[in-house]
This record gives structure tokens, sequence and C-alpha cells, in this order.
């Protein structure tokens, strides 16, 4: 099985619509840097309702060694930087980013990228969950926008459409 590093939105929006459990199901080992821990326990003071990393023993707190400067310069949150410094320091593992200037950053960087959507749309074709739509809905409902048009896209590939 593949490895992973997540940024927050991944892990908010399957903590969300109940499906943040998969992860350690198709994934061997889950990384995050600590900025998202620090993303999702400053949501949580604040009320949100939003995973508490101690919650997910399978959900490790690595930390990057250095980070890029020239990412520091783009309009990216601190755990978006911080995922994807550790996930160029470990290249063999997937990143998990929703925020489209990240994903196109990691993937310039030559990094593999998956998306939220992408997570469920494996856990359909390895068989954790029986059909896709009504976690995309679910994601709507959450606050994730996806387009008609992606909406769409992601039904044919599930063969729901």
């Amino acid at each position: 099985m593949p490895k992973a590093i997540s940024n927050t939105s991944p892990l908010l929006y399957l903590y969300k619509i109940g499906a943040i459990n998969l992860l350690p199901k198709m994934f061997d080992e889950v990384w995050t840097a600590e900025s998202v821990k620090n993303e999702l326990l400053a949501g949580r003071s604040k009320g949100y309702d939003v995973p508490d990393p101690a919650d997910y023993p399978w959900l490790n707190i690595i930390n990057p060694k250095s980070m890029p400067s020239e990412w520091l310069a783009l309009d990216l949150g601190a755990g978006e930087l911080g995922a994807m410094a550790l996930a160029l320091e470990n290249p063999e593992r997937i990143v998990l980013l929703d925020d489209m200037l990240a994903r196109r950053t990691a993937q310039v960087a030559g990094l593999q990228v998956w998306g939220t959507l992408k997570v469920l749309l494996e856990a359909k074709s390895q068989g954790l969950i029986e059909k896709i739509e009504p976690y995309i809905k679910n994601l709507s409902e959450a606050g994730m926008w996806v387009s008609a048009e992606v909406k769409q896209r992601i039904l044919i590939l599930a063969g729901e459409s």
C-alpha cells in the first residue's frame, strides 16, 4: 500500500463526511506536518467541529527539515506549506491537497498529488465504499465547492453516471 502526507482540508472534509477512517485502510502510513495539527487545533479552540489529530493514532505528526524559500512568497497556508515541504523530502509518498495553487505547485515540484475526491474514487475502486455520489453530496453540504462539471466527471469515473 502507498504512504501519504495530508494537508488540513482532506482531513477536515473526510472527517465531516464520516470518511476519515478510509485513510488508514488505503495507506500504510499517513503523515501530516505540525502546522496542519496546529490549524486543526486552532479550529477546535474556536469551537469548530474539526478532527482532533490525537484521536487518530494512525496519523503521525512529522515536521519537514526545511522549507523551499520560493514557496514562502506564494499565497499558501502554513498547513499546505508544511505538507508540501514534507512531501518534497519524501517524494515516494502521495500528498493530499485540495487547494488549486498548492496542487499545481506540488505537481510542478514533481510530487504525486491526490485531492479529497481522488481519495473517494480510490476508496470506491478498492471496494471500501459502495457509492461515491452520497459522499460528494455530503462534501458539498460540508462546504467543499464541487462544480457540476467536476461532480459529473467524478461520477462517470466512478461508473455511477
